[in-house]
């Protein structure tokens, strides 16, 4: 599962994890819950069905399906499940009173997305092989990815028995197993991190894996440049230098530059510090470059790569 806050790119990040576990003849399904419809906008196809469907190629001929889970549709799966209320329940849904149901109970709506992913996770072919090797799921954002994959261990508190105490206890069992992993996109920027260090601290508490952080959209850093070097350098000197470049108007450059310098002395040294509050998590932590003409599916496979080359 990847989660992170809002604006760090954490579809992004889910989007190419998939495309990097779909090694050799690998099949991973990549999930959506939001009903955003992130995914297909970053891999340039139409809209998610409900229904499962290839949408690319891993590297080395994996397939790498996608599936937007939809909590209406998931609760007539649900109904039909448990109870072979099929047609009842499509009756149920021309009145409204699914939509109501889940509109009503937020709760609901969150033991249904984590239950149709973790029956993906679960299921088998004929021949007794898991359907996919891997299953990535774009989460919530990280303020409530706690309370998201927790309502289950609710649900079954409340439900002492029956179909629906047994179907969250299956669901926990997933979630907390050693192979689920939650992780966090961050950016080296203030708000972000806190966050990522909020929700490691909650993912914890509620006894969930917690997998690595995922520091997305790193800037490269300055050629030949220390964090200081400009910032410090004498405005006469500098004029002088760009001067015998040959530039025009070397006096009137010195002074933004000299200013541009500061604010990546102050930026870079506001990084390293992020970083190592990050590094005090105890966690993995990967970096993604930031890609300069934003992303599209090439750049996803070049984070893909990126990605393979660290072990989890």
């Amino acid at each position: 599962m990847v989660t992170g806050k809002g604006g760090t790119g954490k579809t992004t990040v889910a989007a190419a994890l998939a495309l990097a576990l779909a090694e050799e003849g690998r099949r991973t399904l990549l999930v959506e819950v939001e009903g955003r419809q992130g995914i297909a906008r970053l891999f340039e196809t139409e809209a998610l069905p409900y229904e499962e469907r290839v949408i690319a190629i891993g590297p080395g001929g994996g397939e790498v399906a996608a599936l937007a889970v939809d909590a209406e549709r998931a609760l007539l799966d649900y109904l039909q499940m448990f109870y072979r209320l099929g047609g009842a329940g499509r009756a149920l849904r021309r009145i409204g009173a699914i939509d109501f149901a889940t509109t009503l109970a937020p709760g609901l709506r969150d033991v249904l997305l984590t239950g149709k992913v973790c029956e993906a996770v679960r299921r088998r072919n004929r021949k007794g092989g898991w359907v996919y090797d891997a299953v990535v799921m774009d989460a919530p954002p990280t303020g409530r990815i706690a309370r998201f994959l927790g309502v289950n261990d609710e649900v079954a508190g409340l439900a002492r028995v029956g179909p629906v105490h047994h179907q969250a206890q299956a669901v926990m069992r997933v979630l907390k197993s050693p192979e689920t992993a939650v992780h966090l996109v961050t950016l080296l920027e203030e708000m972000p991190a806190q966050e990522t260090a909020d929700g490691v601290a909650e993912l914890r508490a509620a006894r969930l894996p917690v997998g690595a952080v995922v520091v997305n959209m790193v800037r490269p850093p300055v050629p030949g440049l220390t964090g200081g070097a400009l910032a410090a350098a004498d405005r006469g000197e500098l004029a002088g230098v760009l001067a015998g470049a040959g530039l025009p108007a070397a006096g009137e450059l010195a002074g933004p530059l000299l200013a541009q310098g500061a604010r990546y002395a102050h930026r870079t040294g506001l990084e390293r510090g992020l970083r190592a509050e990050l590094d005090e998590l105890g966690l993995p932590v990967r970096e993604l470059p930031m890609l300069a003409g934003g992303v599209d599916l090439a750049g996803l496979y070049r984070l893909a790569r990126r990605l393979r080359e660290h072990p989890w």
